[in-house]
């Protein structure tokens, strides 16, 4: 079936641009149906506001842009004769005056080839509008993301099966990491935060292989299979051997705003309402001087997508968006304990694709 570009070109016209461009990554992938690594090689596809599109194709992977099915000319460039010359072919080809392009992904060296090709071409930022394309799951995505969120919480029941005082975290990271893959990852989603005792503080800690876990401290996980194109997102937070007093009253209020986040998404509210609510419920307890992070983020292609579910953010969410619920509460040199479902928004409330238990987990190990 001969590849559908329309709603790019309809970005375009709505943008008041006369192209969008798109490079290696998630809309890419999502365009073409395929993936295409990106590595020191240009590789681009123009989408006109009208038109035919056009690509620029290093030499070496015609072969695999021929299962594309792409409608449209190509014009490929080979390393021993650079990309100067195919660039310039390629903008005098589509004679167009401005260029929507995707902020967080294009890197710096093709932006700085496309000027070279046509001095006068207007890029213009469409991050935000590109992107946007993704928001709303198909069937098909939600499929994609149930499969890598089943395969996540597999590998984190034999995980903490495994879990031993006296291992280091990083021990218990490559236990996570040989479980995912055992369960049918086709890749991490991201690397893994495994955090113990203090380091479960640090939002974005690293496991350390000098650090060996003891009785009563907070074991946290957070990290995902990709599957299918799309990324699972979960974390949960343990305890082992026992739980302080502090740590479960922490642990329960942590609860309490995931919760919140779950009864108030729905269809139509936005990510400051969503968030205004989860973080209330954390400004309220004794622990408000421990919030570090905002409630969530879009989950999809990738782990970190639109919408940001932050105060300030009044996007309103539509039925298909998936987010991250992900409350925490962090006290540098003690201890933090997050708790992270992954969201599908419905019509009349939300879905939580993710369906490992959230109540407090005390390990006997």
């Amino acid at each position: 079936m001969p590849l559908d570009l329309s709603e790019y070109a309809r970005v375009a016209r709505d943008l008041g641009v006369d192209a969008v461009a798109l490079v290696p990554g998630p809309n890419f992938t999502r365009a073409v149906k395929h993936l295409f690594m990106s590595n020191e090689r240009p590789f681009l596809i123009a989408v006109p506001a009208h038109g035919e599109p056009a690509a620029l194709v290093p030499n070496l992977e015609l072969r695999s842009w021929d299962l594309v099915e792409f409608e449209g000319a190509v014009f490929d460039w080979r390393d021993q004769d650079g990309h100067d010359a195919a660039f310039a072919t390629l903008t005098a080809h589509l004679g167009i005056a401005s260029l929507a392009v995707e902020g967080q992904i294009m890197r710096v060296f093709v932006h700085h080839a496309l000027k070279k090709a046509q001095p006068n071409l207007q890029i213009i930022d469409a991050e935000a509008a590109i992107s946007g394309l993704r928001m709303i799951k198909t069937g098909d995505d939600i499929a994609a993301l149930r499969a890598a969120i089943e395969i996540s919480e597999r590998a984190l029941e034999r995980t903490l099966a495994s879990v031993r005082l006296g291992q280091s975290e990083k021990e218990i990271e490559q236990v996570l990491i040989q479980a995912l893959f055992a369960e049918g990852a086709e890749d991490q989603a991201f690397h893994p935060i495994v955090a113990a005792g203090d380091g479960s503080a640090r939002p974005h800690a690293k496991a350390r292989a000098d650090y060996r876990v003891r009785a009563g401290d907070a074991l946290l996980l957070d990290f995902g299979a990709r599957k299918h194109g799309f990324c699972a997102d979960i974390t949960r937070t343990v305890f082992l051997d026992h739980a302080t007093d502090e740590a479960r009253d922490v642990y329960d209020t942590v609860l309490r705003a995931n919760r919140k986040g779950h009864e108030v998404t729905r269809a139509g509210i936005t990510a400051h309402q969503i968030d205004d609510a989860v973080t209330g419920v954390l400004e309220a307890s004794p622990y408000a001087d421990r919030i570090r992070t905002k409630t969530g983020h879009g989950l999809g292609r990738d782990v970190h997508e639109a919408p940001y579910i932050m105060r300030g953010n009044h996007q309103v969410l539509p039925a298909g968006t998936v987010y991250t619920n992900e409350p925490g509460l962090y006290q540098i040199g003690n201890f933090g304990v997050r708790i992270e479902d992954d969201i599908l928004v419905t019509e009349d409330g939300c879905t939580s694709l993710t369906r490992f238990p959230t109540g407090l987990q005390v390990l006997k190990c």
